[in-house]
Parts: C-alpha cells; sequence; structure tokens
C-alpha cells in the first residue's frame, strides 16, 4: 500500500535527547565540579556546547524542530521545581547564596539538610526528585533557564519547541512537605500554580517560541474524575491566554484514556500521543472522539524506550490512519529519547548480526526522519529505504540467536511446586534463627561496597593488557579482605564481599548468561551523573556456568560471620535490560528464573547460608493502569520464587528493592515469601514500614537508616531516631537494620563514618529494649 501525501508537508521532531554526550562529558564536568576541580563557568560552558551539539546533530539528521529545556544538571522535574519557584525551606538559604550550589543542595543534601526524595520516574528506570508542597507553597515564575536555552537554539538558526512538565503532572508527582499532614492534596494549588506557568509562556512567547510543548505523562495513568477536572481547568485556561506561543500537550508511556477527550476538546493547538505497541489503542480512542480537527497532532510511532529498530511499513500505516483525524501530523518518538543509549554504530563488540536489529537515539531520529519523509512524499520515495528494513527485521525474526529449544522445553516443564518453598515461613524463620544466630537487630549492608578508582584502573589495566588475568584477581582478592576486615571491625553481622568484581548489577550477570548482548557505550541516565549501561536481552536465556559462587565461597573462607550471596532478580534483570519485544515478558522472566533458581542452589551447596535476591524494579514495573497490575504482578512474583524455592529451609532468603512508592505493591511483597527485604526508608521517613504493618506483613524487614544517594552522613542519633520509629511498626524480633540501597556510588570516607554510626545506632537502640524489657 502506498501511503498518500501528507495536505502539509509532515516534520519531524523529538520530544528530549540524551543529555550526557558521546563520552559522558556531562557527568564528568558535573562531578569535577563537585570536587572543586571544574569551576561553574566551565561547567556551563561545557553544558552549552553539549546542547548545541545535540542540536545540530538533530538537525542534521533531518528533525525540523528541535526540543529545547530538555537538558538538566541533574534532573527536569527538579528544574522544573526551581522554575515555579517551590525550593524547600530548608534549601532557600543555599540557593539564595549560590543558584547553582543550592540546585545541587536540593538532589544530593549536604552536611546538615536533606535532599529531596526521589522516585522512579512511572515506569521507568530514570529516577526524579520529588517536589515537596504545602498549604503555605507560594509559586514564583523563573523561566531563565527555558529561555536562554531557548535563544541557544534560535540563535542557531533552528526551529525549536520548549518542552515544559505539565502543571498537572508536576502536581501529581509531587509530595507533602515535611510536617505538612499526609492527606494534603497537592492539586488543590493547581490555581495558585497556573498563573506562573502563564508568566512563563508569556516569556517564551517573547523570546520567540512558536510552539511550547506541555507533557503530562501522568494523564495515561488512572485518574479521578477531580484529576481529570483539573486537567480541564488548566489547560482551558492556559489556551485562554490572550498572548501565548501555540500550547502542545504531550503524553507518553502508554493509552490516554479518558483524559484523551478532556486533550482533545480543550483549547490547545496539538497534542502528542504514544502510537506504539503498548499504546496503540490511542489511535482507536482518538477515532472514537472525533479526531483533532483544526489542530496538530504528533504522532509516537518509533518506541523511544527500547531499542529495536522500527517497522517502518506497520508505522507508515499508522501514520497514514491518522492522516484523517487531524490537521497535520508530525512524527516523533513515543517518548523523550532520555531513556535509550546514543549511537549503535559505536558497538563495534557486538555479533553484526544483532547490530543491525538495534536502533539507539541516533538511529531513532533517522527512522523518524525516514517515516516524516514517507508520510509527506508517499512511500514510493522510500523504496530502498523500506527493502533494507524488512530485510533486517527478517533476519531477527529468522535468527537461531533467538530461540534455544532446551531453554524452552525446561521453561515449559515448570510447575506451581517449583515456585514454593518446603515449609512455611514460621518454621523457616526458626531454623534461620537457630542456624544463624544473630542478634535482635542484626545489622547488614544492601552488598556493593565503594567502586574505587583502584578498582576500575584495575579493570581499565586487564582489558588493555597492563595486568593479566591472575594478577586482576589478585587486586580483586585484596579488596574483598580489605572491605570484610572492615565489616568486622565495624561489628557488622551479616557480611557483604563488598562485589569489587561487578561492573553493573545486571550487566554482570548478563555478560554471563547466554541470549544477553552487552554493550560497551549504551549509557542511560538513571538519575544525575549516575549511568547504566543496560544490556540488551536478544534472545533465550541460560546459565552456563555458575556467576557468582567462586568470590562469594572465597570471602565466607576469610570469616566465620554469614556472608551474603548477592544476585539480581529476574524482574529486575528485564527492567534494567533492553528486552524482547517479541515474545510476552512472563516468558523471559521465567526463563531468568531458572537461570538464576541454579545459581542459588550452586551458592547453597557450597556453604552459602545468606542468599540475597534483589527485586528494585518490581514496583517501577508495575504497569500504569490498575487493570494491568494483576497479571504482571502474578508472573513478576512467581519468577521471584522460581528462582529463590529450592533452597533449605533454614537458608535464609532476602530481597532488597528501593526508591519507589511501595504501598502500591505490598501484597506483591508479601507474595515473594522472601524471609527478609531490606527497602528505601530514609528519605521518605520510614513511611515504608508503617505500610507493611498496615498490611500485616509478617516477616522481617530492613527499612533503610542511611540515604545512601546523598553524601551526607547520618549521625548515630539519627539513624536511632529512625530505627524507633520502625520499631513503632515492625517488632524487634523482625526489624533489620541497614542502609537504603548499595555502596556503590559513595566514597569510602563517608561509608566508614555512616556504617559505624549505624552499627552504633543499632547497639544503641538495642541497649534501650533490653532495659525496657529489664
Amino acid at each position: 500500500m502506498t501511503a498518500k501525501p501528507a495536505a502539509a508537508a509532515a516534520r519531524a521532531t523529538v520530544y528530549g535527547y540524551p543529555r550526557q554526550g558521546g563520552n559522558r562529558e556531562l557527568k564528568k564536568a558535573v562531578e569535577g565540579y563537585w570536587k572543586g576541580r571544574v569551576t561553574a563557568d566551565a561547567l556551563r560552558t561545557t553544558a552549552a556546547e553539549l546542547r548545541r551539539a545535540n542540536w545540530r546533530e538533530l538537525a542534521d539528521t533531518g528533525i525540523h524542530e528541535v526540543p529545547t529545556g530538555d537538558f538538566s544538571y541533574y534532573d527536569h522535574v527538579l528544574d522544573t521545581s526551581v522554575m515555579v519557584g517551590a525550593v524547600p525551606a530548608r534549601h532557600r538559604a543555599a540557593v539564595e547564596a549560590d543558584v547553582l550550589d543550592g540546585y545541587f543542595a536540593m538532589a544530593r543534601g549536604t552536611r546538615d539538610v536533606a535532599p529531596l526524595e526521589m522516585t522512579k520516574w512511572f515506569d521507568t528506570n530514570y529516577h526524579y526528585l520529588v517536589p515537596e508542597l504545602g498549604p503555605g507553597t507560594v509559586f514564583t515564575a523563573d523561566s531563565a533557564k527555558q529561555v536562554a536555552e531557548l535563544k541557544e537554539a534560535l540563535a542557531l538558526g533552528l526551529t525549536a519547541r520548549p518542552v515544559l512538565v505539565g502543571p498537572v503532572t508536576y502536581l501529581l508527582l509531587a509530595k507533602p512537605a515535611p510536617g505538612v499532614a499526609d492527606d494534603f492534596d497537592p492539586l488543590t494549588l493547581l490555581d495558585r500554580l497556573l498563573p506562573v506557568y502563564a508568566e512563563i509562556l508569556g516569556d517564551l512567547r517573547a523570546a520567540g517560541a512558536e510552539w511550547v510543548q506541555l507533557d503530562e505523562p501522568a494523564l495515561v495513568q488512572d485518574r479521578t474524575p477531580a484529576e481529570l477536572n483539573a486537567a480541564t481547568r488548566a489547560y482551558r485556561d492556559l489556551g485562554a491566554l490572550a498572548d501565548r506561543p501555540r500550547l502542545l500537550v504531550a503524553s507518553y508511556f502508554g493509552r490516554l484514556g479518558d483524559a484523551l477527550k478532556v486533550l482533545a476538546a480543550a483549547p490547545v493547538d496539538g497534542l502528542a500521543l504514544d502510537f506504539t505497541d503498548s499504546a496503540a489503542a490511542n489511535l482507536e480512542d482518538l477515532a472514537a472522539v472525533g479526531g483533532l480537527p483544526g489542530k496538530r497532532l504528533v504522532a509516537g510511532v518509533v518506541n523511544g524506550r527500547n531499542i529495536w529498530i522500527n517497522d517502518f511499513q506497520k508505522s507508515l500505516a499508522t501514520l497514514a490512519t491518522l492522516l484523517g483525524l487531524a490537521d497535520r501530523v508530525d512524527v516523533a518518538a513515543s517518548c523523550s529519547l532520555l531513556h535509550v543509549p546514543l549511537d549503535a554504530t559505536a558497538e563495534h563488540d557486538i555479533d553484526p548480526q544483532v547490530r543491525r536489529w538495534l536502533a539507539f537515539a541516533r538511529q531513532k531520529t533517522a527512522e523518524i526522519a525516514t517515516l516524516a519523509r514517507g508520510l509527506a512524499d508517499g512511500t514510493d520515495a522510500l523504496t530502498a529505504e523500506l527493502a533494507a528494513n524488512r530485510a533486517d527485521l527478517a533476519s531477527r525474526t529468522d535468527s537461531a540467536l533467538t530461540r534455544d529449544p532446551a531453554v524452552r522445553a525446561r521453561t515449559a516443564a515448570i510447575t506451581d511446586a517449583d515456585g514454593r518453598r518446603s515449609q512455611p515461613y514460621a518454621e523457616r524463620a526458626a531454623a534461620q534463627r537457630a542456624h544463624l544466630g544473630l542478634p535482635l537487630l542484626p545489622t547488614t549492608t544492601i552488598g556493593s561496597f565503594p567502586q574505587t578508582d583502584e578498582l576500575r584502573v584495575a579493570r581499565a589495566d586487564l582489558r588493555a593488557g597492563r595486568i593479566d588475568t591472575a594478577g586482576y584477581e589478585e587486586r580483586i582478592k585484596d579488596e574483598i579482605r580489605e572491605v570484610l576486615a572492615f565489616q568486622e571491625k565495624t561489628g557488622i553481622d551479616v557480611l557483604v564481599h563488598g562485589e569489587p568484581e561487578r561492573n553493573d548489577m545486571v550487566q554482570y550477570f548478563a555478560e554471563q548468561l547466554t541470549g544477553y548482548v552487552a554493550t560497551r557505550h549504551g549509557w542511560v541516565q538513571s538519575y544525575g551523573t549516575r549511568y547504566v549501561r543496560p544490556p540488551v536481552l536478544a534472545g533465550d536465556i541460560s546459565r552456563p556456568e555458575p556467576m557468582t559462587v567462586r568470590w562469594t565461597t572465597y570471602a565466607q573462607a576469610q570469616t566465620s560471620k554469614p556472608v551474603k550471596g548477592m544476585l539480581t532478580g529476574p524482574v529486575t534483570m528485564l527492567a534494567w535490560s533492553f528486552v524482547r519485544d517479541d515474545q510476552p515478558l512472563g516468558d523471559t522472566a521465567r526463563q531468568v528464573a531458572l537461570a538464576l533458581r541454579d545459581e542459588v542452589n550452586d551458592l547453597e551447596a557450597a556453604g552459602t547460608s545468606v542468599i540475597q535476591v534483589d527485586e528494585p524494579a518490581l514496583r517501577e514495573t508495575l504497569p500504569l493502569r490498575a487493570a494491568d497490575h494483576a497479571a504482571y504482578l502474578d508472573w513478576a512474583t512467581e519468577s521471584f520464587r522460581l528462582s529463590t524455592s529450592g533452597v533449605r529451609p533454614d537458608t535464609q532468603i532476602h530481597t532488597h528493592m528501593c526508591y519507589a512508592e511501595f504501598g502500591d505493591i505490598v501484597q506483591a511483597i508479601d507474595d515473594l515469601d522472601a524471609d527478609v527485604i531490606s527497602l528505601e526508608a530514609a528519605r521518605s521517613h520510614m513511611q515504608v514500614a508503617g505500610e507493611l504493618a498496615e498490611h500485616g506483613y509478617p516477616r522481617e524487614a530492613g527499612p533503610g537508616v542511611w540515604d545512601i544517594h546523598s553524601p551526607r552522613v547520618p549521625g548515630t542519633e539519627e539513624a536511632a531516631a529512625l530505627l524507633r520509629k520502625g520499631l513503632e511498626a515492625i517488632p524487634a524480633e523482625r526489624l533489620w537494620v541497614n542502609p537504603d540501597c548499595g555502596l556503590k556510588t559513595r566514597g569510602w570516607t563517608e561509608t566508614r563514618a555512616s556504617l559505624e554510626n549505624l552499627v552504633s545506632a543499632a547497639r544503641q537502640v538495642r541497649a534501650e529494649l533490653s532495659t525496657d524489657n529489664g
């Protein structure tokens, strides 16, 4: 079928682009600024150069309208809080003293002041800084960043569109500030916030903006009539402004549902919608509301969250259908390209057969430009591109790399009994207490210890051939011994080996499992300056040989205290990878679970009595619509139990989760049937402990007392106060003491001090309990 040319030539655009640069220049500049090696002016210069390079690259690729304002030193939601003047009272002095230092203080905290809470951006692995609002919040407009970046792009002769977090999503993402009643609804501040947005829109119009994009991804979630009414009011008021740029309201990550009627009827000039497989219903819903007559539709037909090449024929068919539903149709990715790596052509180590299936940010912008040309000129203009695309898609479908009959046979043979422990928790707990002999309020860490410069140098030396494998392994052994000695001296009860041999908690395992493909340069921002390289799940999964047994066994031989075996769970192995789109996620999860089950059983056989299988992504991967939760949680919890249920009753199974809204998944946490769970709790002030208690959670839990994503060192009394708050919800015999998360990103100085204070706090509270009981 040949698509007819659009009435108005289709434009290609994107909503956002990777911020870090080809060699993570932004990370290096920001961290250099924190350490005093880079000046503020030098940091700003680096940032400006990266923005200009991104815009020129987009324009050269064929993107007609580039985004501005999506660039951030740390987080775009934090940028929005600055833009609307929502600076917490505890940070105002720092912001007034130095805008840049105050900005980073909100993100990271200082020695004396806690940072903003951090949590996941919808169902991605990106973390945002949660706005803190209350009845007394006064919003004030600060459009300086947005105006300056728009002017930078316009000065290059480019057509540019500022991108802002929309007012409704901003308020729906916010939480009550400390000291504000938990039942305070930030959405009640909408009428206070809208005039600030109006002022910012006016400033952007005056600076030359023809269009401004307002992102409202929160509207793809289940929303109450009151929340939908708030969206109606917001865009009625903003649309009615006399002198404003044209407004493009964008949603992504799923089906817009009832909110589509609201936005389609609003006096705005265009909508941007997701039309990838996960949101295909948007097409039907758009037709059902009568389309967008007189308005612009930006169609997100290229998946902005995964790395597989686009099916041009399928996308062009969708675009052709959309032509009759709007005044003009433009082409985009489904969301910001922030969520994918920069360039697949840099991956020289990947099998060329697999590499032809991959599209990172640069390849996706080329796909968008190609589709826009096809929509504008007809598919006859894309004869060569369509033929090459069909060949690439067929090579993946037909490849032996994607199918392993033995793995599929083993997965098909799974029974219900494979996902159940041999004894109920109460009997297991008694056996574990007798076997481990731990004190009240046992202390432990989450797994990783600081990844020092020496470790990074050792890895680089190994890759470069400056040392051989034996020399590298001696360095790893030295690090393990040092980590163990510190923990023993500090008085920690359940030790870890510190994971010095691991580059990343997912990539390390992916490199040892068949079916995974690891990248060398595929960095994606997780939060701030923390970047990860999600591996690619290209084929069926199996474990050729043990992955962690050697190092865990070596560590256990150095001490009489229990050393935890450390694994990454099946859901997180999927969530922090780029997953297959050619089979159900549950099928892939079961394959990973069986590989991990073999590892768990081998660890136990080697003498490991405590095994932690981390699932920090369990909540993150929860579908955005409640109707889809049950099916997801069914296979997610089943895959965890499948990984962990083959051990003896006296082997203690731990899991770990961090930076999520745990209240949404308490029943799923229970369904995991882990013996102990450690959870982030410091920034959220032990909120999760109350949620577990309200649910009646019957097992052991360690809500964190040290926020490791901040350089702050919590004092003994601060940690003890959090422990006492935890004890209000969790009985002492079931409460563990631990940090929020792994310590990989922290330095040794703060790690030593914080863990010493943590152990001291545990001893202090133990003594208080002993006195109370005496």
